[in-house]
C-alpha cells in the first residue's frame, strides 16, 4: 500500500477536472471542501489536516468512475 494522498495519486488528471463541480454534483459540497479534503488543509486549527473518510474516498472513487464512463459516452457521439 502506498502513502501518497489522493492528490498525488491523481496527478496524471488533478488539473483536469473541475473539483468544484465534481464537489456539487457528486458531495453536495462545495469546492473548497473537496480542494481543502486534496490538499489536507488543518481547517479546524487542530494540527490534524482533514482527510478523506474511507466512505468519501470510496464517493470520489465512484464520482471518477462515473464522470469516465459519462466522457467515453459523449466521445463515442462524436
Amino acid at each position: 500500500m502506498t502513502n501518497e494522498t489522493p492528490k498525488e495519486k491523481l496527478r496524471d488528471v488533478y488539473l483536469d477536472l473541475n473539483i468544484r463541480r465534481i464537489a456539487n454534483r457528486y458531495f453536495d459540497r462545495s469546492g473548497s471542501w473537496l480542494y481543502h479534503k486534496f490538499d489536507r488543509v488543518d481547517v479546524n486549527g487542530t494540527g490534524t489536516p482533514d482527510d478523506f473518510t474511507p466512505e468519501q474516498l470510496q464517493q470520489l472513487r465512484s464520482s471518477l468512475l462515473d464522470l469516465s464512463d459519462r466522457i467515453r459516452r459523449a466521445a463515442e457521439t462524436l
